[in-house]
Parts: C-alpha cells; sequence; structure tokens
C-alpha cells in the first residue's frame, strides 16, 4: 500500500520508542499520521521528545474506536496483545487492514535473499549481533544492517539499504506471527534453543512453539536452515523438494568452538558456533568468524562485566527473563560462588526447575520483583546449599550483597 495521503494509525508508541521507527517511516511516506497510546503523555515523555514538531497527531491515555474504524492501516506495535482487542476487532470489521513494524520493513528490503533471521528463547540477541559484528568484520561495516526485536527500526534506514547488503533481524515469537500472515520468512534462519516463554500471551506452548516455526515454514530449497540437533525434527520436517538445506549442531559446543571468546559460559560457545554457521551461509570462511568472535563484546544486560572490586565480579544479565536463561547465566560460573539476584513478573512458567538448580549452585539467592514471595518460598522448600534471602527490589538486595562481601 502507497501511504501517501492514507490515515495511518500507529497503535502504542511504547514508553521505549516502540513506535518510532514506523511514525517517522509513515510520514516521510506523506502519511496522515495518528498515534494513540493508553499510557498518559506523563509516562511517555521519552519518546514523545522524540517526536516533537513531527505533522502528527495525538491520542494519549485512552484509544477510541472510530480511530481504528475511520483508517486505512493499523501498524501495531508489537506488545499489543491482539487477543479479545476491541479496537482490531473493530478494525477487522471496518475492512481496515492491519500490519506492524517488522511486516513493513521486509516489505520493503531490496533483496531477501540476503536477509538472515534468529530467533528463540534465549539467545537470540546475541546471536545477531554476533553475527552483524561477525559479517562487519568480514564484509566492512556499511555493508550490515542489524535489526528487528534487537531494538532500533530499519525503516528509516531503507535509503540506505543497498541490494547487495546483508540484513540481520532478531525475530520474536510475536513479529514471526504477523510475518507468517505475508508468508514470509528469511533466507537464512538461526534457531537458537526452545523452551517454554510468554505462555501468558500465546496461550499455550503448542502456539509459542508454532509462532517459532514460522522462521523456517515459509522457506525453499534455495534458503538454509541452521538449528541445534535436538529440534531438527520438530522445526525441519521433510517437505520434499520444497525443504532448505538444514544444518544442524549437536549440543557440545567444544566439538566446534576452540577460539576464546570474551563472553564467558557454555551457551555462548553455543550461541558462537549458530553465527559463525550462518556466517559460513552467508560467505565467510569458519577461520573468518572465528577471528570477529574472538573479539565480540557481551551485549548490555546480557552477562555484562559491569564492575570487578576486591576479586569479586559483578554481572549484569537482567535480559535474562526465563528460567532457562538464567540456569545457562548461572553454569557460566562454579558452583559454589555465585550470589545470584532473581525475580520479576509472573509470565505463567513453573520456576521449579529453576528455583532447584539455583538451590544446588548458588553461594545465595536474594528474591525480587513480583515473583519475589513466591521465588523466596520455593527456594526455601526446595532445599540445597543455597542462603536465601527475601529483598523485594533489585536496590535493596544489591546493599546487602555489597555489605557481605
Amino acid at each position: 500500500m502507497k501511504l501517501a495521503g492514507k490515515r495511518v494509525v500507529v497503535m502504542g508508541l511504547g514508553r521505549f520508542g516502540g513506535g518510532l521507527g514506523v511514525l517517522h517511516f509513515a510520514v516521510n511516506q506523506g502519511a496522515n499520521v495518528l498515534v494513540t497510546d493508553t499510557a498518559p503523555a506523563g509516562d511517555l515523555r521519552g519518546s514523545l521528545k522524540h517526536v516533537e514538531g513531527l505533522p502528527i497527531e495525538l491520542r494519549l491515555g485512552r484509544h477510541e474506536v472510530e480511530d481504528f474504524r475511520s483508517a486505512d492501516l493499523i501498524v501495531v506495535n508489537p506488545a499489543v496483545d491482539s487477543r479479545e482487542n476491541v479496537f482490531l476487532a473493530a478494525a477487522h470489521h471496518a475492512g481496515v487492514p492491519c500490519t506492524s513494524e517488522i511486516r513493513l520493513l521486509v516489505d520493503h528490503l531490496p533483496n531477501r535473499g540476503h536477509t538472515i533471521g534468529v530467533t528463540g528463547t534465549a539467545g537470540k540477541s546475541t546471536v545477531t549481533a554476533m553475527i552483524g559484528h561477525m559479517l562487519r568484520h568480514g564484509l566492512g561495516r556499511c555493508r550490515v544492517h542489524v535489526g528487528g526485536n534487537l531494538g532500533g527500526s530499519l525503516l528509516t534506514s531503507l535509503d540506505r539499504i543497498q541490494d547487495d547488503d546483508w540484513v540481520v533481524l532478531e525475530l520474536s515469537s510475536f513479529m514471526l506471527e504477523g510475518l507468517a500472515v505475508d508468508q514470509w520468512s528469511p533466507h537464512i534462519a538461526v534457531l537458537t534453543n526452545l523452551t517454554p516463554n510468554h505462555l501468558d500471551r500465546h496461550g499455550s506452548l503448542a502456539a509459542y512453539v508454532a509462532a517459532k516455526q514460522n522462521i523456517f515454514r515459509f522457506q525453499t530449497e534455495h534458503d538454509q536452515a541452521i538449528l541445534p540437533g535436538e529440534l531438527r525434527k520438530t522445526f525441519c520436517p521433510a517437505r520434499g523438494h520444497r525443504s532448505p538445506r538444514v544444518h544442524a549442531y549437536d549440543d557440545d559446543p567444544d566439538r566446534y568452538w576452540r577460539t576464546p571468546l570474551l563472553v564467558p559460559g557454555r551457551h555462548n560457545r553455543m550461541n558462537a558456533v549458530l553465527a559463525a554457521a550462518a556466517g559460513q551461509r552467508a560467505g565467510l570462511t569458519w577461520q573468518d568468524a572465528e577471528q570477529a568472535l574472538a573479539t565480540f563484546p557481551s551485549l548490555p544486560h546480557r552477562l555484562q562485566l559491569v564492575a570487578e572490586h576486591a576479586g569479586v565480579r559483578y554481572f549484569n544479565d537482567s535480559k535474562s527473563t526465563t528460567p532457562s536463561s538464567a540456569m545457562l547465566a548461572l553454569e557460566s560460573f562454579e558452583a559454589g560462588v555465585v550470589h545470584a539476584i532473581l525475580g520479576g513478573y509472573d509470565k505463567g512458567i513453573s520456576l521449579n526447575g529453576l528455583v532447584s538448580f539455583a538451590m544446588k549452585h548458588c553461594r545465595a539467592v536474594y528474591t525480587v520483583g513480583a515473583t519475589d514471595e513466591l521465588l523466596a518460598r520455593a527456594c526455601a522448600e526446595a532445599g540445597g546449599s543455597a542462603e536465601v534471602v527475601q529483598c523485594g527490589a533489585v536496590d535493596l538486595a544489591m546493599a546487602v550483597i555489597h555489605q557481605r562481601l
């Protein structure tokens, strides 16, 4: 759809500016743009400063059904739950099409044959960033564009993306659900792993798995699929001549990887294996990949070394938002030395495995957030050698740890 002169409603600006890329893109295309968000202006202050002076209409603190009925196009923020959403239902009944930032992006990319997509429950941001780092090292920074769920919309960079450039996208389960409508999968697709997540949004594990499956679902024999060997049968069933070429790697990164990494942990060596495999399919040698990834630093909030004092290292791994990713992070260090701050909001996922592992592996566990009391009680009931300290908030947990160490 040509956007010039069209009424485009951007549903959800977001506190972190999730709708900014779409907004700027639509304005530059000549659309009449309305941004609507249920959050009041005060809560969106950080995002609103980036739209000052733009010819847009703002409706904050509420949505109005008529805005959705009268639009030519609705662009939905991935954070919006479309299930039983009365506003999106109104748009549907009025025949108004809905899309998303990632769907608009892939529709405008010049060459699907130079796209790499990465998904998984844990590690997808790291693998995406590793691939970008590796390709820039081997191909030159101007030829590689990294975006998607990792942050920063590539819609505003479309004029700089050439036909032979590489585009690397981190794809969430929510993004992949939308891309399935367009029957789009990347040329090179990478799955890092799969454990239960976002069940509060997807409703069931089967629905979550189906969303992830979309990264391979529309590939053909000209495409490449990279994934752990244990998931090959689940995610790449035989489809005759239309099957992508599958590259499966077993769960022992030391079979493939020898070069020391700056990022700790066996799981990061596995991330490096999957990233290097994607790099090979993009034209690099394995040696090129190893040399590049030897200089890859941690992403912010992902086992990021933030301080070292009196022999104690402090790591920020706040992006570990699932039990499986938290356990992978804890496994990066020897047993009996880790003081772990655990907690957050309840995503409807069992915490039993994490609790059991942490109580055996950690020196002490400090519980925080909405699951603070639940975790503290579960840890106490699980037994194990770790001490349990119920703190409620991260700053209090840090104060207690600092006092002890």
